[in-house]
């Protein structure tokens, strides 16, 4: 069972800032954000997560704990990814205002009020753009072509789902279910749930210490995420919307197919014994029947749907 100290104080903006092995950078990030909220003269809290860290981070996060009662850290056990911690302190914030942010530097503490100005009463969800990056072409490349499939298949017109630095209403953090690898597209879940998203561009800075904790393959696996996406929120109280009418279309081909194929043989113009296409028909007519029993049986299971957390917390202290 989680270890738990408690601390008081009802803050206005909450920083969630989850991270992997970022001991070097955490004494500076956290200097910057107190002295952020010092110029914004704002109450505040700073959730750091430590995902697994294996190096001292959080042996530094327990130093900066100590030393300022603002400060609340979350470890876990093990390394369960970035959507898991901030799902774990999405459900810890209390303030009226979420920040998330990364933990390497890279991402600017002074945007924080230009974000939380630029939500005012029209946005419930202001992504960060960042429109210059300070990143390898390896990265920016992909990211690009990622950000514009992205886009187009949600229906979002933001230029940037990767960033990292967000500002939220508080409803949006509680209201918004983060699993797997779903951070990327918490704008897209928010956009769906019927909040209102938008975005602005945020200053990029190079990596000042260590190295990404990301490769290549997180762009491959964000494409299958966004297929889990679009299932989960569009379809996931319909189901048989999104397989029944492929089922309908391939049914219907099918049958086509063989119909027009069975009045030539009934006619006697052709033979069924030599054409692939009539075999080929037959296949369809299956692959549309066994559609739709998929649609209908994610019917049955959507009835009875369970959302569970597994995350291991080691210690929470607040």
């Amino acid at each position: 069972m989680a270890k738990v100290t408690k601390r008081s104080a009802q803050p206005r903006v909450s920083v969630v800032i989850p991270l992997l092995n970022e001991e070097e950078s955490l004494r500076e990030l956290h200097q910057r954000l107190k002295a952020v909220f010092a110029r914004m003269k704002s109450t505040y809290e700073l959730v750091f997560v430590d995902d697994g860290s294996t190096d001292g981070s959080f042996k530094v996060l327990k130093e900066i704990h100590a030393a300022d009662p603002n400060v609340k850290v979350i470890r876990f056990r093990r390394n369960f990814g970035k959507s898991a911690a901030l799902s774990v302190a999405f459900r810890e914030v209390v303030g009226e205002f979420v920040i998330t942010m990364d933990a390497d530097l890279q991402d600017d503490p002074d945007e924080i009020p230009g974000l939380i100005e630029a939500m005012g009463d029209r946005y419930d969800l202001i992504s960060g753009w960042k429109k210059k990056r300070h990143d390898p072409i390896s990265k920016t490349i992909p990211s690009k072509f990622f950000n514009f499939v992205t886009s187009k298949m949600t229906g979002i017109d933001i230029h940037d789902f990767n960033c990292g630095l967000k500002a939220y209403r508080r409803d949006v953090v509680k209201s918004v279910h983060v699993y797997g690898e779903l951070h990327r597209y918490i704008p897209a879940l928010a956009h769906w749930t019927g909040f209102r998203v938008g975005e602005k561009i945020v200053q990029h800075h190079a990596r000042k210490h260590g190295h990404t904790k990301f490769g290549l393959n997180r762009f491959f696996y964000g494409f299958l995420d966004l297929l889990t996406v679009l299932f989960t929120t569009r379809y996931i109280r319909r189901p048989l919307h999104l397989f029944g009418i492929w089922g309908i279309v391939s049914l219907a081909i099918g049958m086509l197919i063989d119909g027009w194929l069975s009045i030539e043989w009934f006619l006697g113009l052709t033979s069924l014994s030599n054409r692939p296409l009539f075999l080929l028909g037959f296949l369809l007519i299956i692959v549309g029947v066994q559609f739709i029993s998929i649609g209908l049986l994610g019917e049955m299971m959507s009835r009875h749907e369970k959302d569970e957390d597994t995350y291991s917390i080691k210690e929470i202290l607040k």
